[in-house]
């Protein structure tokens, strides 16, 4: 007859066999090593075991099983927060054929936990980062080291870069198997030249970035970049890189848009084959950060979005037999401002490719106080079921909260087959005391430029970005549209970006009264041309969002158009927007295009039909 602690010893054994098992595994650990191989051509190229490895990656603590299965092969992580899940997840990599960039956190000095000119810190950081590079350097998983994230800054810190490159070479010389990378936001303000002149010891550098993805390997080479990259995150545009409405909030993509924008930026970085040597897809997983599902590619009950079905596509080159539901359409009608208590009604459009049979969640949720976290954690804000009075396939009704700020309107859509897709869309409830701003009374037409001092209702005053590379001539005859003048911009930069915004009063950003009001007017039109053809920009009115004084109360940018070079007239739609007060007229901007442009504006009219 066994003892009635035998089972329990049993399974205590059995335990510690399986534990010392498993200490074993990783005592007999041999790394993989990986080089870097440059080619005759001046290509970069990763050898893993001597193999050459291209990375179809994701970023984020989603399953690696999954990722395997849909043609992924690595994985990206930020830094150790526990050594024994970062074992773990290590493990479940190798099992699943995946390789790690493994990332060492370093810290920000915007979070004050460390400065870089206090040696007694920035030693305890050194030794930290050897610690987790002899723990795990054997790990067969372990593809890079990845040496901070973003901790850059705006890379004018010259310790922050010495640094890294001292912490490179003591890296080396603890693991000569396996590369060493930094990891930086964009490369805006020298980065790129700070790395190559001041970290030699750096191998690969890595870069987020996500709206200026497609023009990344044009703009990498334009800031001088010859080392070898990995785009580290991609994704969706950021919501720093998204405009505020006229409600304050900022317009996220559906989950069927982000899949397109997915699918741009990889096959931009795919086509540069000389230094690109592979991407990191964010986030595989699910994250708060400035809404509910701005970056994830999964929902919190772990159903894929559309940006899964494009990676997977991408990644092995055929599509996954089940394809996520589409939105085309998620439009609140009438307007979005409202008294509270009031009903705000929503009109929906979705299907599914194969035709199967969809289900609809409405949830209303609170705005996040911060739409730019810098990747820090965010608490979840509330929601308000109890406001949601209709709800189907084709809308919802929701009752306006009576506290006043920002909600968005959530949908959820379900396939019944582990796909998904979602949208959103934000209103501001008003407080009973806001006044509606007014600007001054004008007559309409009101003419922004036609002709030198022909008005001075808005001034291009409000230079931005790489103000240093941009030049005007405000009396070109160089071929006007109309007249005898028009304006001729230029700009020297092949990178970075630039832009011109029309100012009442001149040179101010929302901190003093002015502007106009235009109700009534019903598009905004002008005509612009390119010197060369080919030049890329976006165009707009209305900057100032309500985290200003005096804020612009309606605003609309174009999609990016590109120039001819013969003149084009290009009409901004008024339809529905408040111009009570516009203080902003007009504006363009660009992102550096590998080399100086110039283009010719005319005509900048807001019109009344």
């Amino acid at each position: 007859m066994l003892h009635s602690r035998t089972p329990k010893l049993l399974s205590a054994l059995l335990l510690i066999g399986v534990v010392l098992c498993a200490a074993l595994d990783h005592l007999q650990a041999q790394p993989v090593p990986v080089t870097l191989n440059q080619n005759d051509d001046g290509s970069w190229q990763l050898l893993r075991d001597g193999e050459p490895y291209y990375i179809h990656g994701a970023g984020g603590p989603g399953s690696l099983e999954t990722l395997a299965s849909l043609g992924g092969n690595s994985n990206r992580t930020w830094g150790v927060d526990d050594v024994a899940e970062t074992m773990a997840r290590l493990d479940e990599a190798h099992r699943n054929g995946v390789s790690v960039a493994f990332g060492i956190w370093l810290e920000h000095e915007r979070h004050g936990k460390l400065d870089y000119a206090d040696d007694q810190a920035v030693a305890r950081q050194v030794e930290l980062t050897l610690q987790h590079v002899r723990r795990f350097k054997d790990h067969p998983a372990i593809l890079v080291w990845g040496i901070g994230n973003e901790m850059e800054g705006d890379g004018s810190n010259t310790a922050i870069w010495t640094h890294i490159e001292h912490l490179a070479q003591l890296v080396k010389q603890e693991d000569p198997h396996h590369p060493v990378m930094t990891v930086i936001a964009e490369i805006g303000d020298d980065k790129v030249q700070s790395i190559h002149q001041r970290c030699p010891g750096i191998d690969i550098i890595g870069i987020n970035s996500y709206g200026g993805t497609t023009s990344l390997p044009d703009r990498y080479r334009a800031a001088g970049g010859t080392k070898p990259y990995i785009v580290t995150e991609f994704g969706p545009h950021g919501p720093w890189e998204v405009g505020q409405d006229n409600t304050g909030a900022v317009r996220e993509f559906t989950s069927t848009e982000k899949a397109e924008l997915y699918r741009l930026s990889w096959t931009a970085l795919k086509a540069d084959s000389k230094l690109c040597l592979g991407s990191y897809a964010f986030l595989w997983g699910h994250k708060q950060e400035a809404t509910a599902t701005w970056f994830g590619m999964f929902l919190q009950d772990e159903r894929k979005t559309a940006a899964v079905d494009t990676l997977t596509e991408l990644w092995s080159g055929k599509p996954p037999e089940n394809l996520c539901p589409r939105i085309d359409e998620l439009l609140l009608r009438g307007k979005n401002e409202v008294a509270p208590g009031a009903e705000v009604s929503i009109s929906f459009l979705a299907s599914d490719p194969e035709g199967q049979k969809i289900n609809v969640d409405w949830v209303l949720m609170a705005n996040a106080a911060s739409m730019v976290t810098g990747g820090d954690f965010q608490e979840t804000p509330p929601s308000f079921p109890e406001l949601i009075q209709k709800a189907n396939e084709d809308g919802a009704t929701i009752k306006a909260p009576e506290d006043p700020g920002l909600y968005r309107v959530y949908a959820y859509v379900g396939d019944g087959s582990g796909g998904a897709a979602v949208a959103n869309v934000p209103f501001r409830v008003r407080s009973p005391q806001e006044e509606s701003p007014q600007g001054a009374e004008t007559e309409l037409p009101m003419v922004v430029y036609d002709e030198p001092d022909s008005s001075t209702a808005f001034a291009p005053s409000g230079w931005m970005g790489s103000t240093n590379a941009i030049s005007l001539d405000d009396r070109c005859k160089d071929n006007p549209h109309g007249g005898e003048h028009c304006l001729k911009f230029g700009y020297s930069s092949g990178g970075n970006w630039g832009g011109v915004v029309w100012q009442n009063p001149p040179d101010d950003w929302g901190d003093k009264p002015g502007g106009f009001d235009l109700s009534g007017a019903t598009k905004l039109t002008f005509w612009v041309r390119g010197a060369e053809g080919g030049e890329k920009m976006k165009f707009g009115f209305g900057l100032l969002g309500r985290d200003k004084t005096y804020f612009d109360t309606g605003k609309k940018e174009t999609d990016e158009i590109t120039l001819t070079t013969e003149w084009q007239q290009i009409s901004i739609d008024l339809a529905d927007l408040n111009l009570a007060r516009i203080k902003t007229g007009f504006y363009w901007t660009l992102a550096g295009q590998g080399k100086p442009l110039e283009f010719y504006l005319d005509d900048i009219v807001f019109e009344k039909e």
